[in-house]
């Protein structure tokens, strides 16, 4: 039985992750922690949870609880992982991996050290619509993938709200970057699942609007290793006419399209015609991938979200607004563009 405590009881953890731990066969949880511990209480109480704490530490080291998902804001992500693995417990982190991507080295470093398995929050590498289209990539059903398009366009939430009244994802103190941390991220990661690692990124980072402090358009160019050549444009200032969400794939002879947070239909074209798929997900949305994480937990089988894959993506989003932040995750320089080495 993997008996969970979670730190940082938020929204998150209200349907789309919290329930789930207790739907899984083998799986339970038996401690939550928020630092304020009134809010604690009535999370523990409305979902059943036995324990609840205000303080981090309190949890990790409480002997029932065996495993530690962390569902705060990035930039608690890396000191509470390292926290819970020191004390010998395997860690189940909320996406993106941390603030960036050196916080992701030292937790990496932390988890081959003690030998506590590290599994992060992707969850789309376990979604049926997702598995959908690499099962058409790996079959052959548009030939050998070639290009992918990322578009995802959206209005700005932050246009009538003062400063407190923003959400922590625009305070790049707190969440790494802007909105593009939180949402690029499973993109990145879900084509990282698709094509393998990414060799080479570019991107620009820019604040247009100037309504909070992090970036709100970006664009880039990246290619993966396996030879497919990708771009990207994300703009979080835009005209509800303009709303757009898509990842298109364009292969040999086909093309696959399918929206990352709609969670509508696969659409594929190819030489036997146009073919739409439609899946219902999960009614926590990561009870798979929390499932998955069970099993690796208890029985050792593979899990689709590690810490290897999650710092790729990490690396990634950094190259892409450090024009913005200054930021880099590489040592060397070629044509103005990176090549990623982890």
């Amino acid at each position: 039985m993997v008996n969970w405590g979670i730190i940082g009881v938020g929204n998150v953890t209200e349907l789309k992750s919290g329930p789930a731990f207790n739907k899984v066969p083998g799986s339970r949880i038996v401690a939550v922690m928020r630092r304020n511990l009134s809010k604690a209480e009535d999370y523990a109480k409305r979902h059943q949870v036995p324990k609840f704490y205000g303080d981090a530490d309190e949890l990790i080291l409480d002997p029932e609880v065996t495993a530690v998902y962390v569902a705060t804001p990035p930039y608690m992500h890396a000191e509470y992982a390292i926290r819970a693995m020191q004390a010998g417990k395997p860690v189940y982190v909320e996406k993106p991996m941390a603030l960036n991507y050196s916080e992701c080295k030292k937790m990496l470093k932390v988890s081959e050290e003690t030998g506590m398995p590290l599994f992060f929050a992707y969850y789309r590498r376990t979604l049926p619509a997702f598995l959908k289209v690499k099962e058409l990539i790996d079959t052959g059903e548009i030939g050998q993938p070639r290009t992918v398009e990322i578009r995802l366009i959206r209005e700005a939430r932050e246009r009538n709200l003062s400063p407190e009244e923003m959400s922590w994802h625009v305070n790049p103190e707190i969440a790494g970057a802007g909105h593009f941390f939180d949402l690029a991220s499973h993109q990145f990661d879900y084509l990282d699942f698709l094509f393998g690692p990414v060799a080479e990124v570019k991107g620009i980072a820019v604040n247009q609007a100037g309504l909070y402090p992090a970036e709100d358009t970006i664009t880039g160019s990246f290619s993966f290793e396996s030879g497919v050549i990708g771009t990207g444009t994300w703009n979080f200032d835009a005209p509800k006419a303009a709303f757009c969400d898509t990842i298109t794939i364009i292969g040999e002879y086909g093309i696959i399209t399918i929206p990352t947070f709609l969670h509508t239909e696969v659409v594929m074209q190819n030489r036997q015609g146009i073919h739409k798929y439609r899946f219902q997900n999960p009614e926590n949305i990561q009870h798979l991938l929390i499932e998955q994480i069970v099993n690796a937990i208890e029985k050792g089988t593979p899990c689709a979200s590690t810490g290897e894959s999650a710092a790729r993506t990490s690396a990634v989003l950094d190259e892409m607004v450090k024009n913005y932040y200054g930021k880099s995750t590489r040592e060397q320089r070629r044509k103005g563009s990176c090549r990623i080495n982890l």
